[in-house]
């Protein structure tokens, strides 16, 4: 596995799509966070939800975009996949795609901007040493600097 673009599958719920037969525009971002979730537990071993219990420490969204590109239908397999595109002290950026199963459509990309935060002060703070060292490994930056460069650049690759 690359460690660096993390990949699973899901499978599209009925009782998350719309009156129009796809996924709802709100879901595709719980698809792809409940991806991002279970990649980094199984290619890491970094449990997001034991960090926020045991260390009280935890990530919180402070910029998120998306665009929609395609639909994902009822019961349609997709395959999700996430990277670190950067990271500070304080914020971890990361790019997800959602893809149909056999990587020809792009269905959806976002960013999502996390700052890190103590959640005993309720205040941000440093990500430790230990994850500055995971992210040194992990990162994979993109070319492209603003989201609209990153979204013409996709779908130029996946139309």
């Amino acid at each position: 596995m690359n460690k660096k673009i993390l990949s699973s599958t899901a499978i599209i719920r009925f009782q998350d799509c719309d009156p129009f037969r796809h996924l709802n525009n709100g879901r595709y971002v719980d698809y792809m966070l409940n991806a991002r979730e279970d990649q980094v537990r199984d290619a890491y071993g970094l449990k997001i939800y034991d960090l926020a219990v045991k260390e009280q420490l935890g990530w919180v969204v402070s910029t998120s975009q998306i665009a929609f590109l395609s639909p994902a239908l009822p019961f349609e397999k997709v395959l999700l996949e996430s990277q670190a595109i950067a990271y500070s002290p304080y914020n971890l950026m990361v790019e997800f795609r959602m893809f149909d199963e056999h990587r020809k459509q792009l269905k959806a990309f976002m960013w999502m901007d996390f700052v890190f935060i103590d959640l005993k002060k309720g205040k941000v703070t440093a990500h430790t040493p230990e994850l500055m060292d995971l992210f040194e490994t992990a990162i994979l930056p993109v070319t492209e600097k603003d989201f609209g460069a990153r979204r013409l650049a996709l779908k130029n690759v996946w139309s």
